[in-house]
């Protein structure tokens, strides 16, 4: 089924097969640079996935053979120009704006895989960096251009610090960073690459694995190991204990292990 038509299909396109909602950016003449059109846009369709009672996996692309070029300049170069209210800092509620996009996609209970070819650069190496599978076509090209211009990775660097860890992350921030799609997956910011041609049966193994699996738990999965990158294990084990209780005895996992003894597919993978 095909969402219904809003004001953000201009930014971005949008298409339903069954509970995955493949999301593009598209505004392939800029190499889908992200404006704040398109922010608010991507921030939109992801609640609405979040509670429409369907979706269970995003699948985010780029048009036009890029992912995505970084930040539209020209909406900094707007909010500099902007006449400051009291208290009111326009560059700074930009860049806010970016990065709770970021925040959101990070945090969503829902499945989120990135399927980068070409450009991806600011912006868009953020959103690489918070996909749960990040896969690549040969043609990507990353950078993190931020210091060459004089400005700082500042909503996207806590989040390249979670994947690549401080060193790798300190090494792009410092050095303007620039990887190709095989350097990438050697320092762990994709976790696969796949010819042009073999890219798209690449992304339906993927979706077939996540569809496989429980939606409740994968949420649950996703919080818990969020919870995990700040607390000892040892602080964990009674949340983590009461998180297994409820998965194995709710719905999920009564159907589940029915559905393993009964040697067929569960439910939520038909």
């Amino acid at each position: 089924m095909t969402p219904p038509a809003t004001a953000s299909d201009e930014v971005i396109a949008l298409r339903a097969d069954g509970p995955v909602l493949h999301v593009t950016l598209n505004r392939p003449a800029a190499r889908n640079a992200m404006s704040l059109a398109m922010v608010e846009a991507l921030r939109q369709v992801l609640a609405g996935a979040e509670t429409d009672g369907r979706t269970r996996v995003l699948v985010l692309r780029g048009a036009g053979g890029h992912f995505c070029a970084g930040a539209d300049l020209k909406d900094m170069a707007a909010a500099r120009m902007a006449p400051r209210a009291l208290g009111e800092d326009p560059v700074a509620a930009v860049n806010a704006r970016f990065g709770e996009l970021c925040v959101a996609y990070a945090s969503t209970p829902l499945a989120v895989v990135a399927v980068l070819e070409g450009t991806v650069m600011g912006g868009g190496f953020g959103l690489a960096c918070v996909a749960d599978v990040a896969l690549a076509a040969p043609s990507a090209s990353f950078r993190l251009p931020e210091t060459a211009l004089g400005v700082v990775p500042a909503q996207i660097a806590p989040f390249l610090v979670e994947r690549l860890g401080y060193s790798q992350a300190r090494r792009l921030a410092v050095t303007g960073g620039r990887l190709d799609a095989a350097e990438a997956l050697t320092i762990g910011l994709v976790h696969a690459v796949h010819a042009d041609d073999r890219l798209d049966a690449a992304l339906a193994a993927v979706l077939r694995d996540i569809r496989a699996c429980a939606p409740g738990a994968i949420a649950a999965t996703k919080a818990l190991m969020a919870k995990a990158r700040f607390v000892p294990p040892a602080d964990l084990v009674a949340e983590a204990t009461a998180v297994f209780s409820r998965a194995a005895q709710g719905p999920e996992g009564l159907e589940g292990t029915t559905a393993f003894l009964q040697k067929r597919p569960p439910a939520w993978a038909q």
